[in-house]
């Protein structure tokens, strides 16, 4: 009985699924009228337009460079000439100049000091030297006192590296990579070579006793050591480049190239990658790891200033007498090539960074680049005697007791 009277459990009736409400047919988009597509086809392919042709309106002011420039100095005063206020540097202009990293290096007998833009001074360094000389490889920049024992290394505003017991130094150089090499005077020898890694570490040291050495580099690559040198041949003077691999581990080095580059003054080298670039007072010679060279004289004319800091290229200023306004500015790229412009005007400096040459007159700054059309002037430069430039086109203008930037 109790069984059967037992709820029995309900069981409920399966209802059918509901079925989804079908999706409602996307209702067709709205066409623009004709016109219209055809007005805004019309204003991009204008605008295309207008952009290629300012691109090729102002491709050498409309540039990256220009770009940089806006970062670099966006927090610099400016004058509507581009022209920053000057600061005194605590020098003359017999002091030594150079631009390290976008500073004004400044070197005097007696002092070593780093400018920014706005005349901030990040470096003083009291120095003793007789014959200040500057290199750079632009991040990095090798003081030293010719013919004396004192050699300092700045970057990154800073003192990185000194040394004030070296032999009677006759250059020193720096590659892209922060290596060190410094041609000395050596006893018993007619000059030594020493590499120093970017530790200043040395690594390798070749002393020479056949002939004097004038000069010195590490290619930027770290991999071949060029040194110049002078001796006699035939009863004349000659010049003669000699080529070391740097993979010899260590021992007596011989050169495995030996190149003659004539009976003139080698006044200035560089060493890139892949060639040795030799300015001397009767011309330019480059010459490849492999013995090919190329170049150009002048022998001709009188050499009134050089420089090599150019990107692949010289520039050099020459006159067909000693003195006068009247001179000739040549760019010589690697193959030899030249391209020249007729100046008759007294120069008072020239520079080069980048691809950007400048000359500096009495009342005028102009900027050209490396093909030797003018990309900027600055008018009203009385004053300035020295014109640094700089990889993005600017330039530091140096009087006899202040330096101002330019930036155009």
């Amino acid at each position: 009985m109790e069984e059967q009277n037992r709820q029995k459990p309900k069981i409920q009736p399966l209802r059918p699924p509901r079925t989804p409400p079908e999706p409602e047919a996307p209702k067709p988009r709205r066409k623009l009228p004709r016109f219209l597509v055809r007005a805004a086809a019309t204003l991009v392919v204008l605008a295309a337009a207008l952009c290629l042709v300012a691109v090729v309106a102002f491709r050498d002011s409309l540039n990256m460079d220009s770009v940089k420039r806006w970062f670099t100095y966006r927090s610099l005063i400016r004058s509507d000439s581009g022209r920053a206020d000057s600061f005194p540097y605590g020098g003359d202009l017999t002091d030594t100049f150079a631009v390290l990293d976008g500073d004004l290096l400044v070197c005097s007998r007696n002092a070593i000091s780093l400018y920014s833009g706005s005349g901030t001074q990040y470096i003083n360094e009291s120095v003793g030297m007789e014959n200040p000389v500057v290199t750079t490889n632009g991040s990095l920049a090798a003081v030293y006192d010719a013919g004396g024992s004192s050699l300092y290394v700045l970057g990154q505003r800073t003192l990185v590296w000194s040394a004030d017991d070296l032999e009677s130094i006759l250059s020193a150089r720096l590659n892209k990579n922060g290596q060190l090499t410094v041609v000395t005077q050596s006893s018993g020898y007619r000059g030594s070579v020493t590499v120093y890694d970017a530790a200043y570490s040395p690594v390798m040291r070749v002393d020479l006793t056949s002939a004097f050495v004038m000069d010195a580099a590490l290619s930027d690559d770290g991999h071949t050591l060029a040194i110049l040198t002078v001796g006699q041949s035939g009863g004349a003077f000659a010049t003669t480049l000699e080529l070391y691999d740097m993979s010899y581990a260590s021992g007596q080095y011989a050169p495995d190239l030996t190149c003659q580059l004539g009976g003139g003054v080698v006044l200035e080298t560089r060493h890139t990658a892949s060639a040795v670039w030799a300015l001397g007072d009767r011309g330019l010679t480059v010459t490849a790891h492999d013995g090919r060279s190329s170049g150009v004289s002048w022998a001709d004319k009188h050499l009134r200033r050089y420089t090599l800091s150019g990107d692949g290229f010289a520039a050099v200023l020459l006159g067909k007498y000693r003195a006068g306004s009247q001179s000739e500015l040549w760019v010589v790229d690697e193959q030899g090539e030249r391209r020249t412009l007729e100046i008759n005007e007294q120069v008072l400096s020239i520079s080069a960074s980048g691809r950007y040459v400048a000359v500096l007159t009495g009342d005028r700054l102009d900027i050209y680049t490396d093909q030797l059309e003018l990309y900027d002037t600055l008018d009203g430069t009385q004053g300035a005697r020295t014109a640094l430039l700089m990889p993005d086109g600017s330039a530091i203008l140096i009087s006899a007791d202040s330096a101002g930037f330019y930036i155009p």
